[in-house]
């Protein structure tokens, strides 16, 4: 939307700017929120940091609630950016949060771009019924782009969902190993020539979710925990929410460049669909899967790559369908009339039943079920769709079994346990990715992430997630190998966030058959009861200093070296060698423990079988996974998994304008620095 003259700007205008000067009190009526967010409005504060930050022409909502006063309406709502009248304001009185004051109103302009770099303010300006005005103020910025050599073409995200820094550094132990000091070799990932700090804060916390954690990529700015593509509003509906274009729209819509979407997780989790779907709820995996097909046209979906074929799947077509699909009318979205006029896409509809999947292939889509017909794709395939798993693909220790042909306690391999054990690893996926997107003259954006190092993470299964941290590495290889091929990419290597606090205590005291008779035939534990400190009585349960633990657990200098064997297909002979890796949580929750491999993981409570056998069979969560010889260990939070950190995590880039990506930085400035190399190029 453009700014256009109007002529009561000059009265509006000096009618605000004289109230603040003067220190007016406002009474009621109010402004309660005032969108996008910003110091200014919230807590008066003009100077920096700016909260929302956009490119030139970049566009988003704005939007306000208003409070009238008792027995009053509010009958108008005018926007106002630097003194210039922001026309089609649409006044919305119900489906609202029940914790409004009577009357409230929420008024929203949508689609709104600004091309003019620099600070700029945001005047909202009601009238209610008998006369009375009430007004708001705050401020967004306009981030410049420099023109300063030769651009970028590419982009390509890697995101190691949760991945801190001892993530990495467990995962080199494990694939390359250390002797005398030194690491044998270093991750793909390690090889990148610049590297830095990210802060990771979501809007509403200093500990963000994966949604906003990845959000924060893809539009430059803040959400709160749980949302993507949006800023919070005052609406009970989850998809009518002030929208952000992303990197993917905005780069579609001004230079035609596609989008690839490539994950071990199900497709509608938290990082896909930061990329692509507009909604306050992470959850509402009908509506979020249904956006990726009915507004490609705007995104440039190109290639989906990952799990959750049970969204895509009607719910009442046949028994198999009934036990599979996912799909439902809550989870699904009817866009407000103002939204889908200004932002040019379908309005969507209540269609549980609908076949995603074939609706994909109608739309011109190949569509894989497995590795195979993955493996099968022919060369000039111009749209990809592959759903590999029911829910989140299965983690990359399984999938390896599974090729190797190791059972687990059901007589079969894991994967097979979950009915789709023909599942490709992630550096497959990204080749064909790179396939398709790479004949798009326009360039393309895609992300690739490793999901289940977030997901492992939590579950607190130390040797599941190390393995998906070097599958996720050896998807960076891919992308690195390509943009050695194609200079004018730039590939960057991240995380959304830290999950579970971990960092590596040091390694096993002892050889893998020690460990397993120890585990077999543990010893007696010391049960040490105490009740009062400094002779003041306090309430405690009983502190148990496991044998098991004391006789394994080898710090500082009596950690060694583990002793890992890398085979053939990349990844370790054996998650239990001798003297192997251990690991802490400072973000744990209760669990079990006995070092040694988990022979399943514990239940994932999205797949749509999980109350069937031989799913059903597996541990609900670490504290019901009561290991052979292990004991209880006390967590750090309630609950029963791990959790996300504050933590910083690293970045590191490689190729075109890869050099700006140092230092310290916030979440958001990494879209900012990404887009300048697109847009703006780099020296």
């Amino acid at each position: 939307m453009t700014h256009q003259s109007h002529p009561l700007v000059r009265t509006a205008v000096a009618f605000v700017a004289a109230a603040l000067t003067a220190a007016v009190v406002q009474a009621n009526p109010s402004i309660l929120r005032l969108t996008p967010p910003s110091m200014l409005f919230s807590f008066n504060d003009d100077g920096n940091p700016v909260t929302s930050r956009f490119l030139p022409g970049q566009r988003f909502d704005l939007q306000a609630t208003v409070a009238p006063s008792a027995g009053a309406t509010i009958t108008d709502v005018r926007f106002f950016v630097d003194g210039r009248f922001v026309d089609q304001v649409t006044l919305q009185r119900t489906g609202l949060v029940s914790t409004l004051p009577a009357g409230a109103t929420v008024a929203t302009s949508r689609a709104y771009s600004n091309l003019l770099p620099g600070v700029h303010k945001l005047y909202v300006l009601a009238t209610q019924s008998d006369g009375t005005l009430t007004w708001g103020t705050g401020n967004f910025e306009i981030v410049g782009v420099t023109q300063t050599g030769r651009r970028a073409k590419n982009i390509i995200l890697c995101i190691g969902d949760g991945m801190g820094i001892a993530h990495r550094t467990a995962a080199r132990i494990v694939s390359q190993g250390y002797q005398q000091g030194k690491a044998n070799a270093p991750l793909a990932m390690d090889t990148f020539p610049f590297t830095g700090i990210v802060m990771t804060s979501s809007l509403n916390s200093i500990v963000t979710d994966s949604a906003p954690g990845a959000h924060c990529y893809s539009t430059g700015n803040k959400a709160n925990n749980g949302q993507e593509g949006v800023f919070p509003d005052d609406t009970i509906d989850a998809f009518d929410n002030p929208r952000v274009e992303y990197a993917a729209e905005y780069l579609k819509r001004t230079q035609g460049k596609a989008l690839g979407i490539v994950t071990t997780a199900d497709v509608f989790d938290a990082t896909p669909a930061a990329m692509a779907a507009h909604t306050s709820n992470r959850g509402n995996g009908t509506g979020i899967c249904d956006q990726y097909l009915d507004e490609s046209g705007n995104t440039g979906l190109t290639v989906l790559l990952g799990g959750g074929r049970k969204w895509f799947l009607p719910a009442k077509t046949n028994s198999v369908t009934q036990a599979t699909s996912a799909r439902k009318d809550s989870s699904d979205y009817v866009l407000p009339s103002d939204l889908t006029t200004a932002w040019g896409v379908p309005a969507g509809v209540l269609d549980s039943n609908r076949d995603l999947i074939a609706d994909f292939k109608t739309a011109g889509w190949t569509y894989v079920p497995d590795r195979t017909g993955l493996n099968a794709v022919p060369a000039g395939t111009k749209k990809l769709l592959g759903l590999f798993s029911y829910s989140n693909m299965n983690v990359a220790k399984d999938k390896i079994d599974g090729r190797r042909g190791v059972n687990g306690p059901n007589g079969q391999p894991v994967v097979n346990d979950y009915l789709l054990p023909d599942q490709p690893m992630l550096d497959e996926m990204t080749d064909k990715a790179l396939q398709v997107l790479s004949q798009n003259q326009a360039g393309f954006f895609l992300m690739i992430e490793g999901a289940s190092i977030d997901k492992q993470a939590h579950l607190m299964d130390s040797d599941r997630w190390i393995l998906e941290t070097i599958e996720f590495d050896r998807a960076v290889a891919r992308a690195q190998a390509y943009a050695a091929k194609d200079p004018d990419t730039l590939v960057l290597v991240t995380a959304d966030h830290e999950c579970g606090g971990i960092n590596i205590i040091g390694a096993s005291l002892k050889t893998a058959s020690q460990l397993s008779a120890a585990v077999a035939n543990p010893a007696p534990t010391t049960q040490i009861i105490s009740n009062n400190i400094a002779g003041i009585p306090y309430v405690t349960t009983n502190y148990i200093a496991n044998n098991l633990r004391d006789s394994v657990v080898g710090p500082y200098d009596a950690a060694g070296f583990p002793s890992y064997v890398t085979s053939g297909d990349g990844y370790p002979l054996t998650t239990d060698p001798n003297y192997k890796v251990i690991i802490g949580y400072a973000g744990g929750a209760d669990r079990y423990e006995n070092y040694v491999t988990a022979p399943t993981p514990d239940q994932d409570s999205q797949q749509p079988l999980i109350k069937s056998a031989p799913l059903s069979t597996y541990p609900v969560a670490a504290t019901n996974r009561a290991v052979a010889g292990g004991f209880f260990l006390y967590g750090q939070v309630p609950g029963d998994q791990a959790v996300h950190t504050a933590s910083d995590i690293p970045i590191s880039a490689y190729g075109r304008g890869a050099a700006q990506f140092t230092g310290v930085m916030d979440n958001t400035d990494v879209f900012f620095k990404a887009m300048q190399a697109v847009l703006g190029g780099v020296r």
